[in-house]
């Protein structure tokens, strides 16, 4: 029985990002070392070690990252990702989606500032108030939200995290769609970021 939110027993745990091997591991990266990408194409998720033993995910999230774009502005899409041993994605079923992974955060860098009165390490609370946009090549700080789960991990599964510069898509194929809905559902429901008036098309992100 739990009588508070988040858990008062949470173990939180940091993760850093290996930008060399993709992997994520509990240690910091040593040295200096940046990762670029086609923000828009398929990237590789980053895997933690299999578990030794059964873990459980329960409350938020959130990811820091330090990014640079060669455009006035990016969106990021992070996606908190479950694999089987022999590395197939664990998907479930949400309210309307047939193949929602783990947990899926969102954020536009140009919206990067906080509320430093209402932001936890766990939860950053964007105040939508400034529009902020980058300059081309210059790094910048972004901490962003991921929804809150709760799920048990078996022994010898992996978490990975991926970060994408579009709406993530179940690599198993088609959730198929509803009739009231022109939507087809491929891993986010009928809750897709398409709106044009961007260029999404190259960001790198710093390890």
């Amino acid at each position: 029985m739990e009588n508070e939110w988040p858990l008062a027993r949470t173990q939180w745990t940091k993760f850093y990002l290996n930008p060399v091997d993709l992997t994520l591991s509990l240690e910091p990266f040593k040295e200096s070392a940046n990762l670029t990408y086609d923000a828009l194409a398929t990237v590789s998720p980053s895997l933690l070690p299999p578990l030794k033993e059964e873990t459980e995910i329960t409350g938020p999230s959130a990811a820091k990252l330090f990014v640079s774009s060669s455009t006035a502005d990016s969106d990021l899409f992070l996606v908190l990702r479950v694999f089987t041993p022999d590395l197939k994605e664990v998907v479930f079923q949400g309210a309307v989606e047939p193949h929602a992974p783990v947990a899926q955060g969102w954020l536009r860098a140009s919206h990067r500032k906080l509320d430093p009165q209402l932001s936890t390490p766990y939860r950053p609370y964007h105040t939508h108030d400034e529009k902020q946009p980058l300059t081309p090549g210059q790094p910048v700080e972004l901490d962003v939200e991921i929804w809150p789960t709760c799920m048990v991990v078996p022994a010898g599964y992996r978490i990975a995290l991926t970060v994408r510069g579009k709406d993530y898509v179940y690599p198993g194929g088609s959730g198929g769609r509803l009739s009231n809905m022109k939507v087809e559902f491929t891993g986010c429901g009928p809750f897709l970021h398409a709106e044009p008036g961007i260029d999404l098309r190259h960001f790198s992100a710093a390890g």
